[in-house]
Order: C-alpha cells, then structure tokens, then sequence
C-alpha cells in the first residue's frame, strides 16, 4: 500500500459521509493523516474490519505495540492524546483487557442497568416536559427549541450521572471536560487544560465516593481498586476507567438520539413506517445506528506484528506493517455497499439486514452498548408521542456537525415543537 498520498482527515468533521465516501472509494483500508500529520490506516471494508477487531495480532496499546509512541513522537498537545495515553480497558491489550473488562463488567452489570429503566422514563418525561414548556407560546407552528441542549444532551449525562453516583455539583464541568476530549480540532492549551480539569473533576468525584459510599458504579469500581488480590484496578486504572465510562457513557448517546431524531424528520416517509407499525422503533434504533454511526471513526489500535490483509480477506499483497496505526472507520463500513447493497447510503427502518458496528465488535464490545439502546428506546418513542407535529426549524443542510472527526451529531437540532 502506497502512503505517499494519503487522505488528510479534516479535524473538524464538516462533512463525515463526504469524506467517509472518500475513504470507501480508495479501497477497503487506505491510508489516512490524522492531527499533527500522524499516519494510520483507515479500514472501511465490514468484513475486514470486523477481522481484525478480533484478530489478536491487533493491540490497542500504544505503550507496547505503536511505534510512534515507543518512540516518543506523540506529544501531550495531540489532539487525541487522551484516547491512546489513558489505561484502562479501552487502551488494554490480552490479559490487561481481560483483567479489566472483568472488573469493570462485574460492576456494569445487566441487573443494574435493566434497573435503570424506571428512571430512565422519569427522567425523558421531566425533559419533554422542559421541552413543551420550552417551545410554549409559539403559536399554532409551536417554537424553536434546540432539542440537543434540551433532550439528547441531558437525558444520557444524567443517566451516567445517577449510574456513577455523580455528585450534582460535578455534572456542569463533566460536560464541558467531555466536550473537550471531542473536541478533535484543539490547540495545544485546549488539550492541556482539558486534560488536567478532566483529572481533576475525576479525584473530586473519587474523594466523595471514597468518604461516602453508594450503591453505585463509582464506589463498585473504588472496591475494585482497593481488592488486596493481582487482579485490582491500580489508581490510574480506577480514575482512566470512569473516564471511559464517562466519555463513552454519554456522548454516543446522545448522538444515537440526535441523528435519530434528524433521520426520521428528514425521512418522513420512514417515520410513518415506524408509527403505523410497518417498522418497530428498534428498527429506527439500529438503522440510526447504522447509517450514521455516532462514532464516525475511533482510533486507535496497532499491529503487533506484520499483518497481511490478503489472508484475512483484504486486499492481497498489502501488508499492515509492525508498530503502525489502525483507524477504524465506523461511519464508512456503515454505509459499505459492498456489505450492505447498493442504497447503503439509504437511510430505510425496513431494510432486512442492520447489522453494524457501531458499538464496535469482538472483546472491545461496548460493555455500555445495551444501556445506550434502552435510553433511545425509552426516548424516542416518548419524544414522537408527546410532540407529533415535530418538525425541523431550518432546512437540513444549515445544520452544523460538532467540531470532531470522531463524534458524529449537531451542533444544535433546532425544532419546532408544534
């Protein structure tokens, strides 16, 4: 594979299936420049990338298996470095990963998440409540309400807030140090102050936990930690780890109900299917999920030894070198036409197959994937009852995209209510 001329990805996300298309077109894995001119591979082939999300010759260490960190090339002010230099299981490799999956699994439990349903549907009525109460006095057409700021956004920040046992206080910062770890376009103080307040908001909210223990995730995860066995989370682990269940924990939801949510008010014709019964709202769930991938593209993971594609279905005589970089290109293999047909940019709740990899594959499986999906299927049916005539306030294409090549949403989703 030549790396001679390889597609620079735009920091900002302006247009994630224009350059997602761009990607597809090059081939099934393509070289890419991320910030700070760091070379990776972009895969976008779902059949490739599904094997090499399970192949164990593919790290997700970069102290270990990415040449360029070994060396010391990836400085603190890299855009993404809170995505590689962190540890915990999302950056654990064999073992590691297995350790800390499993501690973390024993705590992010099916029971405590199922339990969570009954908030979850108190929580969406107060926000549809804020909502209409919001878009009151707008007359017969309603008025605008920006329903990121108003729904999509608070709905999953206060579930991972009540699920980690957040203290109120810490909630507003959370948001602001979350954005920042997003946020893919910073400059060198942006990272640094992200970064540190991030910590910092972490040790405040391990110190109320340590002094006052909960039922809850973060005091689960603390006795974790403080288990006399080979198998605890060391303190850096403890704090990287609520980082991840904090990140992860709210802002792919959120997205998920905001493309949602855009999808179907775009595609009127496909919210009549899932009204009239002819589609579910799982169905809407997992073609959002699909087609437009709240996650566009994660980085990163590493070969951890010479890796040729042509044997694992790839191209043949191509070859990912030892120590470099894997991009897994999510909002691309959702949309391959290869795997999905010919209108895989189609946005359809009928079609057959929806099987996607949005919530990644293999070991790495978002354990969060199962609270994510009840959050939509709690909010969105609640949201189309409570405002039927919900409309866009502008037209599709003056909508903006967050500043971030990983993150794919709005900036705002501005609706009227009716």
């Amino acid at each position: 594979m030549d790396q001679t001329h390889p597609i620079v990805i735009d920091p900002t996300g302006r247009d994630i299936h224009g350059e997602a298309t761009l990607i597809r077109e090059r081939g099934p894995v393509t070289p890419v420049e991320l910030p700070h001119g760091v070379p990776a591979w972009a895969v976008s082939s779902t059949p490739l990338l599904k094997r090499l999300l399970t192949d164990p010759r593919v790290s997700k260490d970069p102290r270990r298996h990415w040449q360029r960190w070994i060396d010391g090339e990836v400085s603190a002010d890299w855009p993404l470095f809170t995505w590689v230099a962190v540890q915990n299981m999302f950056t654990a490799y064999g073992t590691d990963h297995k350790r800390l999956r499993t501690l973390v699994s024993k705590a992010f439990t099916g029971r405590r998440t199922n339990a969570l349903r009954p908030r979850i549907e108190e929580i969406t009525a107060a926000l549809l409540d804020q909502v209409a109460k919001a878009g009151a006095g707008g007359g017969a057409d309603g008025h605008t309400v920006d329903l990121r700021e108003e729904f999509c956004y608070p709905l999953p920040i206060q579930v991972i807030g009540e699920l980690l046992g957040l203290p109120e206080e810490l909630g507003a910062e959370l948001r602001v140090v979350v954005d920042g770890v997003f946020h893919t376009s910073a400059d060198a103080a942006e990272v640094a102050d992200i970064y540190a307040r991030f910590y910092a908001v972490l040790g405040e909210l391990v110190a109320a936990k340590r002094a006052a223990p909960g039922d809850d995730l973060t005091s689960a995860l603390i006795a974790a930690h403080e288990e006399e066995s080979g198998t605890r989370l060391s303190e850096q682990e403890l704090l990287d780890t609520l980082m991840l269940m904090i990140s992860a924990g709210h802002e792919t939801t959120v997205n998920l109900l905001d493309n949602a949510v855009h999808a179907l008010l775009t595609h009127p014709d496909q919210l009549a299917h899932v009204r009239s019964g002819r589609a579910s709202w799982d169905d809407a769930i997992e073609e959002t999920l699909r087609a437009e991938a709240p996650v566009a593209s994660l980085p990163l993971r590493y070969a951890v030894e010479d890796l040729p594609l042509g044997e694992l279905g790839g191209p043949d005589g191509a070859v990912i070198r030892k120590g470099e970089a894997i991009l897994a290109a999510y909002a691309a293999a959702g949309r391959d036409p290869e795997h999905h047909g010919p209108d895989a940019a189609v946005f359809d709740v009928t079609r057959a197959a929806k099987d996607h990899l949005a919530f990644g594959y293999g070991v790495h499986h978002c354990l969060g994937a199962p609270l994510g999906r009840l959050e939509a299927r709690v909010a969105l049916p609640a949201l189309f009852a409570r405002f039927p005539g919900l409309t866009l306030a502008v037209p599709a294409e003056e909508l903006r995209p967050v500043d971030s090549f990983i993150s794919h949403g709005h900036r705002t989703l501005p609706v009227l209510t009716g």
